[in-house]
């Protein structure tokens, strides 16, 4: 069937050819027009409770991770150059276009009542531009005194000061974030310039939008330099141009083949989408090396190009594919997870390591069938002395010292499983970054002066319309308030109780002492939430930010820490519980939401996604091998050499101290859907050259050993150095994918060319042997 279809593929070549051109301009066409995804919540299937609720307090109260800090530490901040400057840094940045608000000290306000009405009037505490110090000193003093600001404006005792900027949500989750967060940085930059302070930013638009850029100019390097170094590869073994710019064309071609998949599916590029390209090029440069070696060794054998293609295609054809249908599985069972960015994953990648063979069926033959005959230079890597003689230790090992590798597999896999019980599950929003990058020492800056800027939102449901206004629910909100304020990891909340007390304070004239809860909520204040007017003082616009407008439900905003994926659980059950005891459970009903919960559930998802695709991918492997071979024995033989890479890697992520997140997780599937390619090509091999050498096992081993072996090794080298290139990056999760995928890569090379022919030996007939 096979040598069949090559010469097909050669009889109709022009028009093969053409509907391959077709093809990539089609493709090339909807590459152009892909989009990067600003959806972060995706992660969570769009059915799970935690994801429903964030999505509902999003409903009611807009997104929570829209506000930009940008934090000062120095103790000239209320001196005259450094405070005007301050106050036109806000008024310049609230003419960015994109920014709703600023909030900061210089337009800080206080409510002074008036002595005939009662009522509170917000005034002015600083009017800018200063001339005279003292006047800057006397209104230091009433902002001070002011306790609603401090721990959420400043930190007195560190000399620490903030400004928060809240940005337009449609334009933090667009491709314009990226502008709109340049136009800040660049106010900033010039109140640095003008000021000589430097400033630390942080919140989570600046976070996410300045790691997207990094990772998407990363991989577009990535997969500048994998291509470059496949080719340079390629040019080294095989000594030919037109070789190297033929595997070039295929990876190419493959390329552009995923990100118009990506389009037509309707996908936007996403934190794992983004590794699909580089992808193809590891996984399309093995192709070509297996269909290029075997075209050589045929033409050694025939000297006809001709023969030599269709023997390539009759030989390599059935391999290939079922290689590429391995690694497929390992992919495409993301495809079967709950989490939407491991489906979208795992289908694109799926369909184009499908579609990548056939361009590569198609494709190589024909360009082969177009270029000369291959010259002597060409094949001279078939000649290699160095790697002769190291086939023939392979050789000797696997023969002649099985003792040896069983005593030293043995060993390796207990180092390996010791080092599995070391290994830890744990994320941290910025943890991939490096301790020293600027993101995350800002972030840490944050957290040692304001207990950090991650988002958790609180909702408390009254279960009844105008129940928000309640004093009984306010003194419980101001209980919980008041614990979870007292807790290292977590800000002063935030919510209407907060304001009541700011208005309390200056009910009685500013008296310090007075900041606490009203004993009943003052009928201005009452009158101006109950209002849908839109003339509202700076206050009750602020609380009106969190009351809905049936006035059930009240938000309850608190920054903190990023503790982690293992810390987080555990203090949101703590929170939980002590709320449990302060609300009655029959007249509230409280969640905990917002992004530092969704981060969680979409870690903890795609961790659980990518452990159970692992074991879909073997079963489904397994049975692929079944079907290949039809012999227990050789599936046997097979599944066991690409489990101890597994293993290995595991146990030195256990050693090393590596955690289980989602970018060392993929490993796993990855390595696995790669490494089965080596096994089948082995066995396919061993089992096409078993007939010719009367059915005996040996000689048949040691004649794959050395056949097979060539095009393992330089195929293992290409996969090697394509996936070391990630270890340039300056995300540890991408650095980790990188060395680690080669690890696993390096020790299935091993496994495949030493332990494999031990064990086919080990189970095989001894009349056979």
């Amino acid at each position: 069937m096979w040598y069949s279809l090559g010469r097909l593929i050669l009889k109709y070549r022009i028009a093969l050819l053409s509907i391959l051109i077709v093809f990539t301009i089609i493709m090339s066409f909807f590459a152009s027009q892909v989009k990067l995804s600003y959806d972060f919540s995706k992660a969570v299937p769009t059915d799970n409770k935690k994801y429903i609720e964030y999505q509902a307090f999003v409903k009611r109260f807009s997104s929570d991770g829209t506000t930009l800090v940008i934090g000062i530490e120095s103790d000239k901040f209320f001196t005259i150059p450094i405070f005007n400057l301050l106050g036109k840094l806000h008024q310049d940045l609230k003419k960015v276009n994109g920014v709703m608000d600023v909030l900061s000290i210089p337009e800080t306000i206080e409510l002074t009542k008036d002595t005939i009405t009662d009522k509170l009037i917000p005034t002015k505490i600083f009017n800018y531009p200063f001339k005279n110090q003292l006047q800057l000193d006397s209104a230091k003093l009433i902002f001070e005194n002011q306790l609603f600001y401090r721990g959420l404006l400043y930190n007195k005792e560190t000399n620490a000061y903030l400004l928060a900027v809240n940005l337009k949500k449609d334009l933090v989750e667009s491709k314009n974030r990226t502008w709109l967060i340049n136009n800040v940085l660049t106010e900033v930059k010039k109140f640095e310039d003008a000021s000589g302070i430097k400033t630390h930013i942080s919140g989570l638009p600046y976070i996410r939008t300045i790691i997207s850029d990094k990772i998407k100019q990363e991989m577009n390097w990535f997969l500048i330099g994998s291509i470059l170094l496949s080719a340079l590869i390629l040019l080294l073994f095989f000594k030919s141009f037109s070789a190297t710019l033929m595997s070039l064309l295929v990876v190419s071609i493959g390329v552009v083949s995923s990100i118009g998949t990506m389009v037509l599916l309707g996908y936007k590029i996403t934190l794992l989408t983004v590794l699909i390209p580089p992808l193809v090029v590891v996984i399309g440069v093995p192709n070509c090396i297996y269909f290029l070696n075997k075209f050589h060794t045929s033409f050694l054998v025939t000297n006809d190009k001709k023969s030599a293609i269709i023997n390539m295609v009759g030989r390599m054809g059935i391999v290939t594919l079922f290689c590429n249908i391995a690694a497929a599985i390992g992919f495409s069972v993301f495809a079967f997870t709950r989490s939407q960015l491991l489906k979208e994953f795992g289908i694109v990648s799926g369909i184009n390591i499908m579609v990548l063979f056939l361009i590569s069926l198609i494709f190589i033959p024909i360009t082969l069938s177009y270029l000369p005959a291959p010259k002597p230079k060409h094949v001279k890597y078939l000649k290699n002395k160095l790697l002769e003689k190291f086939l023939i230790k392979i050789e000797q090992w696997a023969l002649q010292h099985t003792k040896w590798v069983y005593i030293i597999s043995f060993i390796t896999i207990a180092f390996a499983i010791a080092g599995t019980f070391k290994l830890k599950s744990e994320g941290f929003m910025v943890d991939d970054l490096p301790k020293n990058d600027t993101i995350y020492t800002d972030l840490k800056w944050f957290e040692n002066n304001f207990k950090g800027v991650m988002p958790l939102e609180i909702v408390i449901d009254t279960k009844k319309n105008r129940g928000a206004l309640n004093m009984e629910t306010l003194q419980n909100i101001d209980s919980l308030s008041n614990y979870i304020a007292s807790k290292a990891e977590t800000a002063k909340p935030f919510s209407i109780v907060e304001a009541l007390k700011f208005g309390n304070q200056a009910f009685y004239n500013g008296d310090t002492l007075s900041y606490v809860l009203p004993i009943e909520i003052p009928a201005s204040i009452a009158n101006a939430l109950r209002t849908k007017s839109t003339n509202k003082t700076n206050i009750t616009r602020i609380t009106s930010n969190f009351i809905d407008t049936s006035q059930r439900y009240i938000r309850v905003s608190v920054n903190m820490k990023d503790i982690g994926s293992k810390r987080l659980p555990i203090l949101l059950d703590d929170f939980k519980n002590k709320a449990n005891q302060i609300f009655d459970s029959t007249k509230y009903h409280i969640t905990f939401t917002g992004s530092s919960v969704t981060f969680l559930e979409g870690s903890s998802f795609i961790i659980n996604g990518l452990k159970e695709s692992i074991f879909w991918a073997f079963l489904l492997i397994a049975l692929s091998m079944l079907f290949l071979f039809r012999s227990a024995r050789i599936l046997l033989c097979s599944l066991i050499p690409n489990i101890i890479p597994l293993i290995v890697t595991a146990g030195v992520m256990g050693w090393v101290g590596i955690t289980l997140k989602p970018s060392t997780v993929l490993v796993f599937s990855v390595a696995l859907g790669i490494v089965i390619d080596v096994t089948i090509r082995f066995l396919v091999n061993y089992k096409q050259e078993l007939p010719n050498n009367q059915n005996k096992v040996q000689p048949t081993l040691i004649q794959t050993i050395h056949h097979t072996g060539i095009s393992i090794i330089y195929t293992s080298l290409v996969l090697i150095a394509g996936f070391i290139i990630f270890c340039f990056s300056h995300f540890g999760g991408t650095f980790s994918l990188g060395w680690l995928t080669s690890l696993t890569l390096l020790v299935g090379t091993f496994t495949n060319l030493v332990l494999l022919p031990v064990l086919l030996l080990l189970l095989s007939n001894k009349k056979d042997r």
